[in-house]
């Protein structure tokens, strides 16, 4: 909320002043399909903190229609977002078109943020309904692991923290590891131990954030990210 709200009031009162063109639908899709299933897991855990096990079990098969629809839309906001900015760049003045440019740049670098959150999340989300049966502390965390990845869209927006954007992606990296470290240390008291589902999860988030940060701003890298998301 303290990331997203400022910013999308910000971004609704130009739309009313003209300085930017209005949101895309598949916009308005992607922000009503995160908030439910956050909604999701928020009343997933209150029902199991309540003993209410087979509610919580007939509410979940819900995941399995939600999260597909997350990925798929997605899938279509990333080019949609970056066309709505190439279209306005190619009808710009030439005077600010250099600016235009500099943003495309910066869409191209978070492209690779968002490829993560594409990949990562419904993985994880895969892997907490597959063990949901057989391992319930593996699906419990596994859940909310999950729903950590797509948490750098917000904090980036939260303009009073300190941040190594747009020159490199190690803060959004290290904001994510920062908000998972609660429930991590939570368990190391607990259970004097590392759940298993910690240490499966930073073996698939590592990988992409060392890919993340050897191709940021690489010329190759907006090469290719240009051409698949242009028009």
């Amino acid at each position: 909320m303290t990331g997203f709200i400022p910013d999308s009031l910000m971004k609704v009162e130009m739309v009313r002043a003209g300085a930017r063109a209005p949101f895309p639908l598949v916009l308005h899709a992607h922000a009503v399909l995160m908030g439910a299933f956050l909604l999701l897991l928020l009343a997933q855990s209150t029902l199991m903190a309540a003993g209410q096990s087979a509610l919580h079990m007939r509410l979940g098969r819900v995941a399995f229609m939600l999260v597909p629809a997350i990925v798929v839309v997605g899938i279509i906001l990333v080019p949609t977002s970056y066309q709505q900015v190439w279209n306005a760049a190619q009808a710009a003045p030439p005077s600010v078109q250099e600016k235009f440019g500099d943003l495309l740049g910066l869409l191209e670098n978070i492209a690779l943020l968002q490829l993560r959150i594409g990949i990562l999340f419904p993985v994880c989300i895969a892997l907490a309904l597959r063990a949901r049966r057989t391992d319930a502390a593996f699906h419990k965390r596994m859940m909310f692991l999950a729903t950590v990845l797509p948490l750098p869209a917000a904090i980036d927006r939260i303009s009073w923290l300190p941040t190594t954007m747009p020159g490199s992606p190690l803060a959004a990296d290290l904001y994510t590891l920062l908000a998972l470290s609660p429930m991590v240390l939570w368990d190391l008291v607990r259970h004097r131990s590392v759940q298993r589902a910690y240490l499966v999860w930073l073996g698939l988030f590592l990988p992409f954030a060392v890919a993340a940060h050897l191709l940021w701003d690489r010329p190759g890298w907006h090469a290719l990210a240009s051409q698949v998301l242009r028009p």
